[in-house]
């Protein structure tokens, strides 16, 4: 970890303008190179971010890595879940159907984050359900480019404009076995996907922060602070996704990032006005899915207390 802690506070916070997600990617793949571990490539790729929006891009992409170590580190990936009915297992229609050896995708996905600048796609599909009638879910890894599948891009969002999203429709799209991934599609993947999410994505804001606080010249212990959060969510993204201890501290880390935010307004004015505008647009991202963290919390603590 020193090699990243040195490279956060000596690395001259003076980031090169990135004007698209091609940018974004070459700068990224550049870090790779010297971060192996995904999380501290997040942490890496925030800091150089010269916006926001490239810092997520980081670490949404550091997040796919860490879940699926068979991710080319050349290709850009994106995780297709969400339908016309949500994420929850129970709203997946997309159908993975045949036998072996001839395998086929069918479906939709309403909502993909980076898809129309992908390389590879993980797609959440159902083979059926259970005796229980619950969704059996499995996830395939296959080429962005592969026959059947059709991209098209969504308007871009109220923040992190510069971060595409798109729909998606699969139409009798072949799959070979070896890409389907070992495990259940929602306990092995969709699931801790969230929790990984979390812990990289904010690891690269926090990055980002650092990088805008040592440029704007805000106190050194402010400085500190984030750099001390920012360890702290690498710490979590490192450990094991599906615990419940680890879902209650991710959450107590999560309120101390809140709180550290709420507390900057006296040193935002010493951001540059491009840096301010910016964040003043895209800072809603830190609020998306609260309802979400905030009921895996209280599940975890009910797991933690009843066992």
């Amino acid at each position: 970890m020193d090699d990243l802690l040195r490279f956060l506070l000596t690395t001259p916070p003076t980031p090169a303008p990135l004007a698209s997600l091609e940018d974004w990617w070459r700068q990224h793949q550049g870090l790779a190179s010297r971060f192996a571990t995904p999380v501290d490539l997040a942490l890496a790729g925030g800091f150089m971010a010269d916006r926001l929006g490239f810092a997520f891009a980081s670490g949404y992409h550091a997040a796919l890595r860490s879940l699926f170590p068979r991710l080319s580190p050349d290709h850009r990936a994106a995780l297709c879940a969400t339908e016309a009915g949500g994420g929850h297992p129970s709203a997946i229609q997309t159908r993975l159907m045949g036998g072996e050896g001839a395998l086929r995708l069918t479906g939709y996905k309403a909502f993909v984050t980076l898809g129309t600048a992908a390389d590879t796609l993980f797609v959440v599909a159902t083979e059926g359900q259970d005796e229980q009638g619950r969704n059996r879910l499995r996830l395939v890894m296959i080429d962005a480019r592969r026959q059947g599948l059709t991209f098209s891009a969504l308007p871009p969002p109220p923040f992190i404009p510069e971060i595409s999203h798109a729909e998606l429709r699969l139409d009798d799209v072949h799959v070979s076995p070896d890409e389907v991934l070992p495990g259940d599609g929602y306990t092995r993947y969709l699931k801790p996907f969230r929790t990984v999410e979390d812990c990289h994505v904010h690891a690269a804001f926090l990055g980002w922060l650092l990088q805008v606080a040592r440029r704007s010249g805000w106190p050194e212990s402010v400085q500190d602070e984030v750099l001390a959060l920012a360890v702290t969510f690498r710490g979590l993204a490192l450990a094991d996704p599906t615990s419940a201890a680890v879902h209650v501290a991710l959450g107590g880390a999560l309120d101390l990032s809140q709180r550290l935010v709420g507390g900057l307004n006296e040193w935002w004015p010493r951001a540059d006005a491009t840096t301010r505008e910016r964040w003043e647009r895209d800072k809603g991202l830190l609020g998306v899915a609260g309802k979400a963290r905030a009921k895996r919390r209280e599940v975890a603590r009910q797991r933690l207390t009843s066992g």
